[in-house]
């Protein structure tokens, strides 16, 4: 179990930490011409901008604790932190009837779940 844990934080922390450095590093009408991100019409470049930061911080926040064994608590609130940004994902798909975005974020909220539930739970590091 604790391995299955490692293993999808860290690719949560992979997939959050490249779409993180993207919503930061581009333009938000570079954004917008991508495929699938017509979701940055309901949303201004400071708030892109700030997710983008947020899932850094969450990706960084995933491993970097455990890792170097300095508050290992944030990697359980790392993960809580990702299945609300996700939820907030999926409402803005439903709003936008943007279903097949939905499917990938319902993914990224069920292994984030899983991290946060197993960190917090069963294979916590304070334990």
């Amino acid at each position: 179990m604790n391995l299955a844990l490692w293993i999808v934080a860290g690719l949560l922390a992979v997939a959050f930490l490249a779409g993180g450095v993207i919503k930061l590093v581009l333009s938000k009408e570079r954004l917008a011409a991508a495929p699938g991100g017509g979701w940055t019409a309901d949303f201004g470049a400071g708030a892109i901008k700030a997710i983008g930061a947020v899932e850094v911080l969450a990706a960084v926040g995933l491993v970097l604790p455990a890792v170097l064994d300095i508050a290992p608590v944030l990697v359980p609130l790392a993960a809580s932190g990702l299945v609300l940004l996700m939820g907030g994902a999926i409402i803005t798909h439903l709003r936008r009837h943007e279903h097949k975005a939905i499917v990938a974020n319902l993914a990224y909220l069920a292994l984030a779940g899983f991290v946060a539930w197993g960190r917090f739970g069963p294979e916590s590091f304070t334990g």
